[in-house]
């Protein structure tokens, strides 16, 4: 790898980082700069999983205000994330992806619609979310809600384009909280699932290590800024965003499908 493909990874990783803390699209733009790079499709896969652990650590270490009182939540949580995450990892180094390729785009665009309709689903059911949850006491987990997550922690193993998307969702569902805050609780989430993906990947010898240390420099720095341009957002427009960019990138997938 040239020192200017290293140097267009690294300003990918940056927008991939800063893009996934946000709206939870991060591989909307790491994995086309990894194809761009001339690594072949699985190997962009499994590479782009390997460097977007660092998002994670980045928006962890700027998140800290939204995610106060939410510990009791990750301890919860993130075992579902790491076994799911490792099972999709399983199910991409072992099967192919065909089938699930073309059903990605409808789970995909339906999260997205989701996201924009929430409110008023919400007040429809007499569940209309609070403006804090410091405490995190109000936490109204249910059975098909972790059946989701963990669906879509195995979606994250597998291929993860636009798991972010849809983890706000589910969460939004069952957790009454800001939108700011899911956004935080996702991050760190889709690290855990992340990095059990990736112990898997190394260990196989199927990642490209040279394309995946500088896409992870540039995505540890994104998701560091990350947390403090969603803090700043209403969460009304941040809705909006991570709906509508969710949209755009279903069309994309269904395109690329067919």
């Amino acid at each position: 790898m040239s020192p200017l493909e290293s140097a267009l990874l690294v300003l990918a990783g940056v927008g991939g980082g800063l893009v996934g803390s946000v709206v939870g699209l991060a591989s909307l733009v790491t994995y086309p700069a990894l194809l761009a790079a001339g690594l072949p499709p699985v190997t962009a896969n499994v590479t782009n999983t390997v460097a977007l652990v660092a998002s994670g650590v980045g928006s962890a270490a700027s998140s800290r205000p939204e995610l106060t009182g939410q510990r009791a939540r990750l301890v919860r949580l993130a075992p579902v994330f790491a076994v799911g995450g490792l099972a999709g990892a399983v199910l991409l180094v072992t099967t192919p992806g065909e089938v699930f390729e073309r059903v990605v785009p409808f789970l995909v665009g339906g999260a997205s619609l989701l996201m924009l309709v929430q409110p008023r689903l919400r007040r429809l059911l007499r569940r209309e979310a609070s403006p804090s949850d410091a405490a995190g006491d109000d936490v109204r987990e249910s059975w098909p809600a972790l059946v989701g997550l963990f669906l879509v922690a195995v979606y994250g193993g597998y291929f993860g384009a636009a798991a972010g998307v849809i983890i706000p969702v589910l969460l939004g569902f069952v957790l009454d909280t800001t939108i700011q805050r899911l956004v935080a609780l996702k991050n760190i989430l889709l690290m855990v699932s992340n990095l059990v993906a990736a112990a898997l990947f190394l260990a196989l010898g199927e990642v490209d290590l040279l394309a995946a240390l500088p896409l992870a420099v540039g995505i540890l720095v994104g998701g560091w800024l990350g947390p403090m341009v969603a803090r700043r957002l209403p969460q009304g427009v941040l809705r909006a965003v991570i709906g509508v960019a969710g949209l755009g990138l279903a069309v994309r997938l269904w395109v690329t499908a067919g």
